[in-house]
């Protein structure tokens, strides 16, 4: 089978539109959070690659059992209930925060689901409250097509790398308040609480991990690109090499990130090989200056 063809994903051509859907996803992933039980480290709250799209997986609240989709084959919002009935809003260029926001509570209502959503983002720098939001408007139907693409692929071979893992493991999943898709390893030991830090950093840290994921870029760093870090960061962590050529170790705001921009994968002969490189590399680096039980933690099924 020849190598896929990953679409460009140049953070200026879309970054329009990829600040719109940010926000477009902080609301459904919301209404995720208010109605799915609580799980350990927020894993309640994402949401999942999905064959046409994005989905919230099967939610429940007041007797209704029903889901939430992003189909960007068709470039619109979905809300089905078990029971067979459903809404759409089409996403369109034009589309303000706002009317997203006022539409979708109002098709929840309709199909007799009721929630109370903080109106106002979260970790990002846009503060608007989603109901007054107006600014963000902009959808680009082929940048999200190709945004979905890129997930689609991705998603699959972060499934595949967390094959070679028999540890303690997150899903595949994307965060929607950092719009990241992830995937989280445990070493099994608790890790000292960090000074200072809010009840949302405290559970989502309550043990030793190592971190996988990929973001289309933000203010900081302006590209798309596959990320790794270790928590608590152990010493000497970006003395371990990484794979391939084109990874580096990334000051980053919350520490030190290994870092593969999208466009050497995008590129490279063989891309599913070259990020399999870089998330092998980065675990060893961090498992290895962590001092994790490597061999324990090492699935029957890992290539290496």
């Amino acid at each position: 089978m020849p190598p896929v063809a990953l679409p460009d994903l140049s953070l200026a051509e879309w970054e329009r539109t990829k600040d719109t859907l940010h926000l477009y996803l902080q609301i459904v992933g919301k209404v995720r959070l208010a109605t799915a039980s609580p799980r350990n480290h927020w894993w309640h709250v994402p949401l999942y690659v999905a064959i046409d799209g994005l989905t919230t997986g099967r939610l429940q609240q007041g007797g209704v059992t029903f889901e939430i989709r992003f189909d960007v084959r068709e470039h619109a919002l979905r809300v089905e209930t078990a029971d067979g009935r459903g809404e759409s809003l089409a996403l369109r260029d034009g589309l303000t925060v706002a009317e997203f926001h006022a539409r979708l509570l109002e098709i929840l209502a309709g199909l007799g689901v009721h929630v109370e959503l903080l109106d106002r983002p979260f970790g990002v720098p846009m503060t608007t409250p989603f109901s007054q939001d107006t600014e963000h408007a902009s959808y680009d139907a082929d940048a999200v097509g190709r945004f979905w693409r890129a997930l689609d692929w991705i998603d699959g071979v972060f499934a595949e790398f967390a094959g070679w893992f028999c540890g303690k493991q997150s899903p595949v999943h994307l965060f929607w308040h950092s719009c990241d898709l992830a995937v989280t390893r445990f070493s099994g030991r608790e890790a000292p609480p960090a000074p200072g830090a809010d009840p949302v950093t405290r559970e989502a840290y309550s043990h030793e991990v190592i971190s996988f994921g990929f973001w289309a870029g933000d203010q900081e760093v302006r590209e798309p690109g596959f990320y790794s870090y270790t928590a608590p960061e152990p010493d000497d962590l970006a003395g371990h090499a990484l794979q391939p050529p084109a990874a580096a170790w990334l000051e980053h705001r919350n520490g030190l990130l290994a870092f593969l921009p999208y466009e050497a994968v995008r590129t490279a002969a063989d891309p599913r090989r070259a990020l399999l490189d870089f998330l092998q590399s980065a675990y060893d680096a961090g498992s290895i200056a962590a001092g994790w039980d490597r061999a324990a933690l090492r699935s029957s099924w890992s290539p290496r």
